[in-house]
């Protein structure tokens, strides 16, 4: 956007609406009507990826002076963080889009609904500087947490398998992070095969090969055999879980155990020294 005087350009604003297909509708004022605009997803870089994946979105005019662009369910995005810009011309600079309301609402309950596989994922939301993203997860299998109690010598999980059904002889799997320390525990399963529970005695963590693992990543192993499935929560309208949802360290021997949200919305098991 041009300057005038010693203005700060005008940031536009995007609207977004998620429907229970997992469709998304941004709106926004059409700057150029004639000049093809489009808006942009584009995905953040990662280590290792040097072309960020991105998505054109064709604007059209909606007839009250802006314009509105569709994200329909297929093609999944890949799993990641993307940043929205609106591109005036098809050679133009892509420019920032800001944040305006999200109606996320039908999000709210994603987890009722069963996914099959693969589990795709995506979350509108409003970044720290006022930018419009998404986080967005793409997985073969997913096991979404619901009911957690911590107890003051173990933390009993209650999840649900989307994308895949569990066994006899389905366990979870805690691995230490950079380490090749692990255990695992039964995964109690009822129904059809998705839902399940499992309880981690929080001293397991804290000795042996673990005595000086600091976190421990969780997974279910649905079948002897089968690929670990990631248990985390992301199936609703939370895009970040980390800071928002926080449970009590408790303490086991001289450390402090505590259940945490990573920064992908995945569960893990953190140990620390008890002060």
């Amino acid at each position: 956007m041009s300057l005038t005087g010693d203005k700060e350009p005008r940031v536009i604003r995007v609207t977004c609406v998620a429907d229970a297909d997992g469709r998304l509708t941004f709106d926004l004022p059409l700057p150029a009507p004639d000049g093809r605009p489009h808006l942009l997803l584009k995905a953040r870089p990662r280590k290792g990826v040097a072309d960020p994946a991105a998505r054109r979105l064709p604007l059209d005019a909606t007839g009250d002076g802006r314009g509105r662009a569709v994200l329909e369910p297929l093609p999944a995005l890949e799993e990641g963080r993307w940043d929205a810009f609106l591109v005036r011309e098809p050679d133009g600079e892509p420019e920032r889009l800001g944040s305006g309301p999200l109606d996320l609402r039908v999000l709210v309950d994603g987890a009722r609904v069963d996914r099959p596989s693969p589990v795709a994922v995506r979350i509108p939301y409003r970044a720290q500087d006022g930018f419009l993203a998404l986080r967005t997860w793409l997985r073969p299998a997913h096991a979404e947490t619901d009911r957690i109690e911590v107890a003051d010598r173990a933390t009993t999980v209650t999840a649900r398998l989307h994308g895949a059904e569990a066994g006899d002889g389905a366990v979870v799997r805690l691995r230490g992070r950079e380490s090749s320390a692990e255990r695992t525990v039964p995964a109690s399963t009822d129904g059809d095969g998705r839902d399940f529970r499992f309880t981690v005695d929080h001293a397991e963590l804290t000795g042996g090969d673990g005595a000086n693992v600091r976190y421990w990543d969780v997974d279910v192993l649905p079948a002897p055999g089968a690929a670990p499935v990631r248990v985390g929560r992301v199936l609703d309208d939370v895009a970040d879980r980390k800071h928002s949802f926080v449970y009590p360290a408790m303490r086991t021997g001289g450390r402090l155990v505590r259940l945490y949200y990573t920064v992908d919305n995945d569960l893990a098991f953190e140990v620390t020294t008890s002060g």
